[in-house]
């Protein structure tokens, strides 16, 4: 069975910007600018052909058509998480990475990862962001041009002196194996010399630490 779906980023932004109504506060849950969600939720209506808002001044409110929409959009992403919550992957310790959208996550070669620490199960949410590592969400986050944070270990994953990629972990947790492992195998990558393997994150120096 096929079944014809709207984009599912689309149908993502307007969950988030019902349940909110808000694009601001749609657009700090998903790690995007409002900008992107309206547009995003501007494609959708127009792929349907139905108005899910009404856009009024300072105020965002739902259209018969996205009252009768949202429910079953919200059932269908919370059968989504339920199921997904369901799958454990293989290692005796769970480690939950979180990444920050604009990542590629090819760089941090997560399946030699996996296969070199049969130990670890890893999972990877993205995009990610400060907010799901103080909630508990992940253990360990990659985030764009956060260097310093009280309470946080945090590691430059890429040289420069630019915003860059920064590795962060809670002060308290920042030491245990699973996280060492982790550090450590993008330590690893940077000790890798061949032109294959040059644009892969380099872990430089700590902060903090």
């Amino acid at each position: 069975m096929t079944y014809t779906l709207p984009p599912l980023n689309a149908l993502r932004a307007f969950e988030a910007a019902a349940r909110h109504l808000s694009f601001k506060l749609a657009a700090h849950e998903l790690h995007v600018t409002p900008a992107a969600v309206g547009q995003q939720v501007k494609a959708l209506e127009a792929r349907l052909g139905v108005r899910l808002f009404e856009r009024l001044h300072k105020q965002l409110i739902l259209t018969a058509a996205g009252q009768a929409y949202l429910p079953g959009i919200s059932d269908g992403f919370r059968c989504i998480a339920d199921a997904t919550s369901q799958l454990k992957p293989a290692g005796a310790v769970l480690l939950q990475l979180g990444v920050h959208g604009s990542l590629d996550l090819r760089r941090l070669a997560l399946a030699e990862f996996r296969g070199a620490h049969a130990d670890i199960g890893l999972r990877v949410l993205q995009p990610a962001g400060l907010h799901e590592l103080v909630e508990g969400k992940v253990d360990l986050l990659i985030a764009r041009g956060l260097g310093h944070h009280p309470g946080y270990r945090c590691d430059r994953i890429n040289e420069g002196s630019g915003l860059g990629d920064w590795l962060i972990a809670p002060e308290g947790t920042a030491d245990c194996p699973e996280i060492v492992s982790f550090r450590a195998w993008l330590r690893a990558l940077a000790a890798e010399t061949s032109p294959a393997n040059r644009n892969r994150p380099r872990l430089v120096r700590t902060v903090g630490s």
